[in-house]
């Protein structure tokens, strides 16, 4: 202003500015102006998240938590993780998540939710404790896609209170907010278009022995944990909210909305504008897809607690890409036999993956993200005592596989190099009982799809994809909604 002042060399472009007290020389743009850092995958300016201590969000692992992510056969990786030690400057609390995006923009809102949810919801949780101490009510503001009945009927009540520890209904009144927050600041985002495009989110907070998850959308969070014969059992933590549900069916219905299937996939239920076939998105809660708000769709977590005991084990939260082809129990037998906890998360992607080539050979695999949490201790002796229980329960396919794999070890020494994939000791059993059927019928068969290599064509993927989580973008008349303007329609 007054004490301000600036020139611009012409032949350098560059400003030198001074002031009362100091000179600066700050590069500009063409025009003048200060560029603006800009992140192209998140759709926003570029800050100090990606520099946070104890915050994984890559392909990755730590002492207690292994990510992995791989990009499937339909374009751009929209699956994003998170794992976040120390959360909150707690030594004990562990903020995990996975986010699976879909439309145009999926890939911005999930990378988008990953980075801005943990900030969001340390806030909240802290205005809440403020609050709560003070002895005030704060209560959930009104959303656009939950008027507020609904909003009364989803906020904690004192009778939870009492079954539940202390910490569960702060975080749980945090949570709801922040998830209300974020669609709120999706909404208005000046370059990320969510108008169509959105989001699923399943969130882990471990605080202790205490253990909080909120779910929205069909991504899937399984415990594995030991039953009173110590043989690992798979515990869903999560429901995957598909519009055929009864009670989001209903929701849906009572806000106009249209829930029904295609006769190509009858098994895949999809949420509907009134008039108009479109878009047919695949669940009933999501971050985003604003287009759908005002029909049903919601993005109001569906919140569990549970209390950990030294029976459980570890704890897997993956996309549909991975559970649209493994069940719990093979996603926690994967994890179990996996050779380190470093690559607990890549087996399973890596046999999600060759389970989409057998399962569905003319389908297009789904991107994949996977985040697994282990809750024992870390000590040698724990790692050797689990990996004894679990060879005991497989002794006799453990000896069988075992004597096979020290005749061929030069052979399987070649094939790891190539492929650079982890296969499961089951698996090896199995590609070699198909290859030994390949060799008698001399045809083509499923197993040499497993064997073709990741840069290499596959033909059958050239097929048509098997579940798209968005089907159509919504149609308007020419003029009337431009991309600049689309929010005058929310």
């Amino acid at each position: 202003m007054g004490l301000c002042h600036s020139r611009i060399d012409k032949t350098t472009r560059k400003v030198t500015g001074a002031t009362s007290t100091a000179t600066t020389t700050v590069e500009r743009q063409s025009s003048g102006r200060l560029p603006r850092p800009r992140d192209l995958y998140s759709g926003g300016e570029i800050n100090e998240v990606q520099q946070v201590v104890g915050r994984l969000v890559g392909n990755g692992s730590s002492e207690i938590a292994c990510l992995y992510t791989q990009q499937g056969k339909k374009g751009t990786n929209q699956d994003a993780m998170l794992v976040w030690e120390n959360f909150c400057s707690r030594s004990d609390t562990v903020l995990c998540g996975v986010f699976d995006g879909h439309g145009p923009f999926g890939h911005m809102v999930s990378k988008r939710v990953r980075d801005m949810l943990p900030f969001t919801l340390s806030t909240q949780l802290n205005t809440t404790l403020r609050t709560e101490q003070s002895g005030s009510k704060n209560g959930l503001e009104s959303a656009t896609c939950v008027d507020e009945e609904q909003w009364f009927e989803l906020q904690p009540n004192e009778k939870e209170g009492k079954l539940f520890p202390e910490m569960y209904l702060p975080l749980k009144r945090a949570l709801l907010k922040t998830c209300q927050q974020m669609d709120k600041e999706l909404k208005m985002h000046p370059t990320i278009n969510c108008f169509c495009s959105g989001t699923t989110s399943v969130t882990v907070i471990k605080q202790g022995k205490d253990l909080v998850v909120g779910n929205i959308g069909d991504s899937r969070a399984v415990l594995a944990t030991r039953d009173q014969d110590n043989a690992l059992v798979a515990v869903p933590l999560t429901i995957d909210l598909k519009p055929d549900l009864p009670s989001e069916s209903a929701r849906i219905h009572k806000c106009k909305g249209r829930v029904f299937a295609l006769q190509d996939e009858p098994e895949v239920a999809r949420v509907w504008l009134p008039n108009s076939d479109s878009p047919g998105l695949a669940m009933a809660r999501a971050f985003g897809d604003f287009c759908l708000k005002d029909y049903g769709l919601i993005s109001v977590p569906d919140i569990n607690y549970h209390r950990l005991t030294e029976r459980d084990q570890f704890i897997i939260l993956a996309t549909d890409g991975v559970w649209d082809v493994l069940s719990n129990k093979e996603a926690v037998d994967i994890v179990a036999s996996a050779p380190s906890r470093n690559t607990a998360a890549r087996a399973v992607v890596d046999t999600a993956v060759r389970a989409w080539r057998l399962k569905y050979p003319t389908s297009k695999n789904d991107d994949c993200a996977v985040v697994c949490l282990f809750l024992e201790d870390t000590s040698a002796a724990a790692s050797v005592e689990v990996s004894e229980t679990v060879n005991h329960s497989h002794k006799e396919s453990t000896e069988s596989v075992t004597i096979t794999l020290s005749k061929d070890s030069d052979k399987k020494e070649e094939a790891s190099t190539e492929t650079n994939e982890i296969v499961p000791v089951w698996e090896i059993k199995e590609e070699k009982m198909l290859e030994s059927c390949r060799i008698e019928s001399k045809k083509t068969t499923l197993a040499e799809c497993i064997s073709v290599k990741d840069d290499e064509e596959w033909s059958a993927l050239e097929g048509l994809t098997r579940v798209n989580s968005l089907l159509s973008i919504p149609r308007f008349f020419s003029g009337e909604l431009r991309s600049s303007s689309w929010r005058k329609w929310l």
